[in-house]
């Protein structure tokens, strides 16, 4: 049975609450500006949050069941359903996002043990543990707090959790033929990385702090200096998830 995994939800926990705290410092008005994501507004960005945490809910309520429940019907709900919401008065957004948050602790703090290794399926297809879930909203949240595009960057983000993100990312590339041989070398930490299929070609190798490495994974605007060895161009990789 896998164990509780309590460093994951504290991660979850850290990461809503400075979500939270990013976006009651945005005014009303500032809801309305640009987010970092092409065609979303910050609106947009909570919107979408505090709709995922109601479906992971509907992933932990498939582990407490078993009865399949879909973290969404469709994918066209999905994006009907951030566009709703991205919509509403600014009041009713912010009340939304605090409720769905307070559901998803809910569930991840009283979902018995045995339930961990419950099979839940992802929006992508995927099947994996129940487990999984906290660590799903961990990424969630703290890249979004990132994207509100105010003054949250990854420098904000424990480099344990940075490295978690970067873990991801390597793991996912080796699946991914389109991504680019790039070996990460995290210059405050020792830690390397390899993106994409090993064996295909050379690596660049490229250098810099960790919170610079999470976010050039992650496709968002770098806090600091990337490093390529040997006067190479920094390869430009594919959209993360």
């Amino acid at each position: 049975m896998s164990p509780r995994p309590d460093s994951m939800l504290e991660w979850a926990a850290g990461g809503t609450a400075a979500f939270e705290a990013a976006v009651d410092r945005v005014t009303d008005a500032g809801l309305a500006r640009p987010s970092h994501l092409p065609g979303w507004s910050r609106a947009h960005v909570v919107a979408h949050v505090a709709r995922n945490a109601d479906a992971l809910v509907n992933l932990l309520t498939w582990a407490r069941t078993g009865v399949e429940t879909p973290m969404y019907a469709t994918t066209d709900q999905r994006a009907s359903e951030i566009e709703e919401g991205a919509g509403r008065p600014v009041g009713e957004l912010r009340a939304a996002l605090l409720a769905a948050d307070g559901r998803l602790a809910e569930e991840l703090t009283t979902l018995p043990e045995e339930c961990w290794d419950a099979t839940v399926r992802t929006v992508r297809g995927r099947e994996v543990p129940a487990s999984e879930v906290a660590w799903m909203r961990v990424r969630e949240v703290w890249v979004h707090a990132v994207d509100l595009n105010t003054e949250t960057t990854f420098d904000d983000v424990s480099r344990e959790v940075c490295a978690a993100l970067v873990d991801d990312m390597a793991a996912t590339s080796r699946s991914r033929p389109e991504f680019p041989p790039v070996e990460l070398r995290a210059e405050d930490g020792g830690r390397t990385w390899l993106l994409g299929t090993p064996g295909t070609a050379d690596p660049v190798v490229v250098s810099g702090d960790t919170p610079s490495l999470t976010t050039y994974v992650t496709g968002r605007p770098v806090p600091g200096p990337l490093h390529p060895a040997g006067g190479a161009s920094v390869p430009k990789l594919p959209a993360w998830l």
